[in-house]
């Protein structure tokens, strides 16, 4: 990942990303420093949180209504500051698929916030552990993830991915 441009953010900004997080999350974002990373090769732009990767902008779904990228957490973000809500819980024999990339298909998902909707972003953690495995974006509501057949959950980002290794 090659870096365009990196720049310390306004103080409107660290307050949008703080509200958005507290809000859709329940994560209480709090730091020294914020510095957001806008790369040459990729659809996202990440905040580095006092100098950790915790917060990635992702382009708004298909279906969001809105042009504006949004704020959300990161893998190693939702790991280190949990998320209380839009969580997806897939089972062991998920893990290996979900951190390898692959969208996640009902049969995996243990659990799903009854809160999520089609096109939210989810955090996606493994139920042995709480380990956070990926970030996607739900193709169905919280109440409709578990079950029997198809595909639920779009892959974004990952364990292993770019961003997941990116390192200042």
């Amino acid at each position: 990942m090659n870096v365009k441009s990196r720049h310390h953010l306004r103080a409107d900004a660290i307050d949008d990303i703080e509200d958005a997080l507290a809000t859709n999350l329940g994560v209480d974002l709090d730091a020294d420093t914020y510095e957001r990373v806008e790369f040459d090769d990729s659809d996202w732009d990440v905040v580095l949180v006092d100098g950790d990767p915790l917060v990635l902008y992702v382009e708004p779904g298909d279906d969001d209504g809105t042009d504006e990228s949004e704020p959300f957490l990161t893998v190693q973000g939702a790991n280190a500051h949990p998320p209380e809500r839009h969580v997806v819980t897939v089972d062991a024999g998920a893990v290996s698929f979900v951190s390898d990339g692959a969208d996640v298909m009902r049969p995996g998902i243990v659990e799903a916030d009854d809160d999520i909707e089609a096109g939210d972003l989810v955090a996606i953690d493994e139920e042995s552990h709480g380990k956070f495995l990926a970030i996607g974006r739900a193709r169905t509501s919280g109440d409709d993830m578990v079950g029997d057949s198809g595909k639920v959950v779009e892959s974004i980002h990952h364990v292993g991915d770019d961003l997941f290794e990116f390192s200042v």
